[in-house]
C-alpha cells in the first residue's frame, strides 16, 4: 500500500503523545499527526507525568505516569480541563499566569500543588506548564512528585526554626509568627485585634550554669520549657487559643498571645509562669531553685511592629529586674516616655554644649539684715530644640554619668565669671556682687579644677573673692585625697567654698573644722518648717531650734549661713531673728536673666529687712 495514495491513518493514543515540533500538529484537537516512534515511546514510557494541552486548556494526550498519578487511564484524561486535574484555578494569581502561558504571552508557569492520589493520600507536586515549541500551538504540562523533597525541607525547616535544647520555637520562628500575627489580614477579619507578650528571663540561671556546668544548665532550660509549655496549654484551655512559647536565646523565653482579651489575661498568664518557675527543679541529683522576671505588654495589633512590641517587652523586663526581680511588670507608657526622653537627652548632651544650647539664669542671694543684693547663684538651663527649656534636674545627673559634666561645668564657670565681671564694669559705683557656681565631684576627679578656675579668673579679670563654688554636703564631707587638696588650693587662691543642701547628708560636724569651707547653705526643708503667712499652720519649734543651733555653730567656726527656699516674709523674719546671714528664694526673686540682675543692682534693695 503506497503512503501517497492512502489518507491519514487513524489516530491512536500514541499519536496524541507527540511532543516535538515536527511530530505534533494541533490543527485538530484530537487528531495530531503521528511522529517518530521513538518520541512517542519516550512520552508514553516517561516516569515524569505529562500531558499535551491545547490552547483551550483541554488535554490532547496524556502518558501513563500522569494517569497513574491521578488514578485514571490516560485516554480517560483526553478532553478534560488540565487546570481541574492539577488544581491550577484555586488561586487567582496562578490561574492568571496559566492563561497567559496558554495564550503565548508568558514563557512558562511553575507552581507547587497538593494533590490526592488514588490511595487517598495527599502528595506534593511540582506542576510545570511550558509551550511545545516555536510555531506549535498548545503546551506541555508536567507533574513531578516532590513529596520526599518537601518532607526533607520540612524536617530541615523544623531544625532551623526550633531550639535544639528545649525543642521550642526559636527566635527566628517567633519573629515569623509575630510578624504574621501583626499583618492586617490576621486581625481585621475577626478576633480581638489585640496582641500580648510575656517576655521573661531566669533569675539565678547564670549561677547554676557557672557552678554546675552547661550540661546541667541545658537540662534546667529544658525543664523550664516544659513548665512554660504546660502553662501555655492550660491557658489555651480557658481562653481558646494556646500561646506560642519560644526560647529567644540564653535564658530568655517569650509567650506570644494572639487575639488577647486584655491585660487581665496576660497578668494571669504571667502569674502562672512565676509560680511554675519558682517551684524547685530536681536536675542531675541537684535541687535547683530559680525565679523569673517578666515584662508584660498588651496592646492593639494595628499600628504595632514586631520590633516595637519586643522592645517594649524588653524594657518592661528590665523594669521588673530593677524593681527587685521574681515579679512581672506591666508596660507603662509614661514610664517608657521618661526613659526614652532620658536616652534622647543623654545622647545629645555633648553636641548640645558645642552647639551653644545652654544658657544661665541667676538667682539673687540677699542680705537678711538690709535686704541688699550680695551675690547670685548661676543656674544652668538647656534650651533643647525638641523638649524646650530644661532645668538642671532633667540633665545634670546624666551629665555626671557620662562625663559631659566636665565640659559643661567648665562652660558654666567661664560664663558666670565673665558675667560677674561685666556687672562689675557696668556698675562701678556699686559694691561688686559675687557669683556662686555649682561644682560636681566628678569635675574635681576628672579635670584639673584648680587650673581651670585660675585660668578663667585670669581671662575674665574677676577677683577670686567674688567667686563661690558650691558642692553638696555628701560630696564635701567624704572628701579626702585629691578632692580635699583641690578644695584647699581653691580656698588658698581666695575662692569661697560653700556646702550646698547642708543638713541632708552626713551632717558630720567634725569635718567643718577641717575643711576649707566658708559658707553653709541650709537645705530648704528646714525653712519650709517655719510658719507660712496666711496659712494658720503653727511653726515647728524643732526646726527653728535646729536651724538656730546650726547657725550659731557655723558662726563660731567663722562661717556664714545662707538659707535656701525662702518664700514668705514670715520665714525671712524668723531667719533674720536667729542670725541667718543671707537668704535665697522666691520671696526675693526667681532665677532671672543677667539684664534683670543689672536692674536689681541699680536698685540694690531686693528684700525688706
Amino acid at each position: 500500500m503506497s503512503g501517497t495514495s492512502e489518507g491519514p491513518a487513524p489516530a491512536t493514543d500514541l499519536d496524541r503523545a507527540a511532543v516535538t515540533d515536527s511530530d505534533f500538529n494541533t490543527s485538530s484537537r484530537t487528531e495530531p499527526q503521528a511522529g517518530p516512534t521513538a518520541y512517542r515511546s519516550a512520552f508514553v514510557a516517561a516516569p515524569l507525568a505529562m500531558a499535551v494541552v491545547d490552547r483551550e486548556g483541554l488535554v490532547v494526550s496524556a502518558n501513563g505516569s500522569l494517569g497513574a498519578l491521578l488514578g485514571c487511564a490516560p485516554e480517560g484524561l483526553v478532553g478534560r480541563l488540565a487546570a481541574d486535574l492539577v488544581d491550577l484555578a484555586s488561586d487567582a494569581r496562578t490561574w492568571h499566569a496559566y492563561q497567559e502561558v496558554l495564550r503565548g504571552r508568558q514563557a512558562r508557569l511553575s507552581c507547587t500543588r497538593r494533590l490526592k492520589n488514588p490511595d487517598g493520600q495527599y502528595l506534593w507536586t511540582q506542576v510545570t506548564v511550558a509551550p511545545l515549541g516555536t510555531g506549535e500551538p498548545g503546551v506541555l504540562l508536567s507533574v513531578a512528585d516532590v513529596s520526599s523533597q518537601r518532607e526533607l525541607q520540612a524536617r530541615l525547616r523544623h531544625l532551623q526554626m526550633h531550639d535544639p535544647v528545649t525543642r521550642l520555637p526559636n527566635r527566628t520562628l517567633f519573629f515569623e509568627r509575630l510578624s504574621a500575627a501583626l499583618e492586617a489580614e490576621a486581625y481585621e477579619q475577626g478576633g480581638t485585634g489585640r496582641i500580648g507578650l510575656c517576655y521573661l528571663d531566669l533569675d539565678g540561671f547564670k549561677a547554676v550554669n557557672d557552678t554546675l556546668g552547661h550540661r546541667v544548665g541545658d537540662r534546667l532550660l529544658a525543664a523550664v520549657a516544659e513548665r512554660l509549655t504546660r502553662c501555655a496549654d492550660e491557658a489555651g484551655l480557658t481562653r481558646g487559643s494556646t500561646p506560642l512559647v519560644a526560647r529567644l536565646g540564653g535564658d530568655e523565653f517569650a509567650l506570644l498571645v494572639e487575639d488577647s482579651t486584655g491585660t487581665d489575661q496576660l497578668a494571669d498568664l504571667a502569674e502562672a509562669v512565676l509560680k511554675a518557675v519558682q517551684s524547685p527543679f530536681d536536675i542531675a541529683g541537684h535541687r535547683l531553685s530559680v525565679s523569673a522576671s517578666i515584662g508584660v505588654v498588651e496592646r492593639h495589633a494595628a499600628g504595632t511592629t514586631p520590633t516595637a512590641l519586643v522592645q517594649a517587652a524588653d524594657t518592661t523586663l528590665y523594669w521588673a529586674k530593677a524593681d527587685g526581680k521574681s515579679r512581672w511588670t506591666l508596660f507603662d507608657p509614661e514610664r517608657n516616655a521618661h526613659r526614652m526622653t532620658r536616652q534622647a537627652l543623654a545622647s545629645t548632651l555633648r553636641p548640645a554644649i558645642e552647639r551653644g544650647e545652654f544658657t544661665l539664669e541667676y538667682q539673687p542671694l540677699v542680705g537678711m539684715e538690709d535686704g541688699r543684693l550680695r551675690g547670685v547663684e548661676a543656674l544652668v538651663r538647656w534650651n533643647h530644640p525638641q523638649f524646650g527649656m530644661l532645668t538642671p534636674n532633667r540633665f545634670i545627673a546624666l551629665a555626671e554619668e557620662d562625663g559631659s559634666i566636665v565640659p559643661l561645668g567648665r562652660w558654666v564657670l567661664a560664663t558666670a565669671c565673665r558675667q560677674a565681671r561685666q556687672w562689675q564694669l557696668d556698675h562701678p559705683d556699686e559694691p561688686p556682687i559675687f557669683v556662686s557656681v555649682n561644682v560636681a565631684v566628678r569635675q574635681v576627679w576628672d579635670s584639673d579644677l584648680v587650673a581651670d578656675v585660675a585660668e578663667i579668673l585670669a581671662e575674665t579679670g574677676l577677683a577670686p573673692g567674688l567667686l563661690q563654688l558650691e558642692l553638696t554636703e555628701s560630696a564635701v564631707m567624704g572628701s579626702a585625697g585629691r578632692p580635699l587638696q583641690a578644695l584647699q588650693a581653691l580656698s588658698d587662691m581666695g575662692v569661697h567654698i560653700a556646702i550646698d543642701d547642708f543638713g541632708t547628708g552626713y551632717s558630720n560636724l567634725a569635718y567643718l573644722s577641717r575643711l576649707p569651707v566658708a559658707v553653709l547653705k541650709l537645705d530648704g526643708s528646714f525653712v519650709r518648717g517655719f510658719q507660712y503667712e496666711g496659712t494658720g499652720a503653727p511653726p515647728n519649734p524643732a526646726d527653728e531650734v535646729v536651724v538656730e543651733a546650726m547657725i550659731q555653730l557655723a558662726h563660731r567656726l567663722g562661717l556664714t549661713v545662707t538659707a535656701e527656699c525662702v518664700e514668705t516674709s514670715a520665714q525671712a523674719s524668723r531667719l533674720r531673728r536667729i542670725g541667718c546671714d543671707t537668704g535665697q528664694g522666691w520671696l526675693y526673686s526667681r532665677p532671672v536673666s543677667p539684664d534683670r540682675i543689672s536692674e536689681l543692682m541699680a536698685g540694690q534693695a531686693v528684700g525688706k529687712p
